[in-house]
């Protein structure tokens, strides 16, 4: 019998498990709706493209979206990339029998939308349906392209996090003593080091990218997660089945990961859902302040502070308020229903 039909038997704690997380109907719900926004997000181009999908020209089939066509190719002045999105260019792909398949939102994170009737920011209208920013950018477009940066962002530091975090805390855990004692010294002495200060020292030498952003927030956010890891570890390592791995002579690193580790992932995968929103307040925040990704790319903290600076254009902030307060509900629904899920104490 395979992993997975282990997992699925009726009988497998696994499926028990499973059960009680669907039964959370809040937290099963929440579930699907982030995955299917996510998932949807992964598609933005599709969906929000200042380019068309489909071009039907002159008898032939072209597909801007992953291929340059200059303007002069349809029958324009320049031969620079065609702006899909101006009226000269329009009339020439819908002469005729010719025509062009549109995105649901005609606009890119970066379009700059040149022929809006009203000063930017620009409040909602038919054009851009959540308005546009201060740079004539679409709203909308910077919201989905902001939210599938912010998720990935969190994944990628989530699994860094748990990598680092669950090494160490099974290190410290298992062998204990003074290795053990050196550790928890080390990791009093690096968490109270200023990771804001850090992060402004770096900015200010390197220039911000996802990349930095990454590897700086990584050093800081495994500690919370190794010290749950380590007191796992610490209790598991004195059963029975420890002792006789040992008298087999198993090697440590097959007990700690092929039997301490499975018996300890409860609390990894309890504050999984925690530790995303977690990450996406942090790369928010830093957007917010002026330390996180460079321009123009789309961040949900930089619409944030559009609105700040801008407080008549209220659509800045109230549409990103929405996703990101809605992002973080829906993942902190998950979070509790497995936590109740994974609750031994529960039938």
């Amino acid at each position: 019998m395979n992993m997975f039909s282990k997992m699925i038997h009726e009988n497998s704690p696994y499926y028990r498990n499973w059960l009680r997380f669907k039964n959370n109907k809040r937290g099963y719900v929440s579930l699907w709706v982030f995955l299917v926004l996510f998932v949807l997000s992964l598609f933005a181009e599709v969906l929000s493209n200042d380019k068309p999908l489909v071009v039907h020209f002159d008898g032939g089939y072209y597909f801007p979206v992953v291929k340059l066509y200059p303007e002069s190719f349809f029958g324009g002045d320049f031969d620079t990339e065609a702006d899909y999105n101006d009226p000269y260019v329009k009339e020439l792909l819908t002469k005729g029998d010719n025509w062009a398949w549109y995105p649901l939102n005609p606009y890119s994170y970066d379009t700059i939308n040149y022929f809006t009737k009203q000063p930017n920011p620009a409040p909602p209208s038919s054009d851009n349906f959540l308005g546009t920013d201060d740079h004539g950018r679409d709203v909308l477009a910077r919201l989905i392209y902001g939210f599938r940066l912010s998720v990935i962002f969190a994944l990628g530091l989530t699994f860094l996090g748990i990598i680092m975090g669950v090494v160490a805390g099974a290190v410290q855990g298992y062998f204990g003593g003074k290795l053990d004692l050196i550790a928890q010294r080390f990791i009093e002495i690096w968490s109270s080091m200023p990771e804001l200060y850090l992060l402004i020292i770096f900015a200010s030498i390197f220039t911000p990218s996802m990349l930095l952003l990454l590897l700086i927030l990584s050093l800081f956010g495994w500690m919370g997660l190794a010290d749950y890891v380590r007191a796992e570890f610490l209790r598991g390592r004195n059963m029975e089945y420890v002792k006789a791995a040992k008298a087999m002579g198993v090697s440590s690193r097959a007990i700690m990961f092929k039997h301490l580790l499975p018996n300890s992932m409860t609390p990894v995968v309890t504050f999984l859902p925690f530790r995303i929103s977690g990450a996406i307040i942090a790369l928010t925040s830093l957007d917010f302040l002026g330390l996180g990704v460079p321009p123009p790319t789309p961040s949900l903290g930089d619409l944030l502070a559009q609105g700040k600076d801008n407080i008549s254009a209220w659509w800045l902030s109230v549409f990103t308020f929405i996703v990101l307060v809605g992002t973080l509900n829906l993942l902190i629904f998950i979070g509790e229903a497995l936590r109740e899920a994974l609750d031994t104490r529960r039938g």
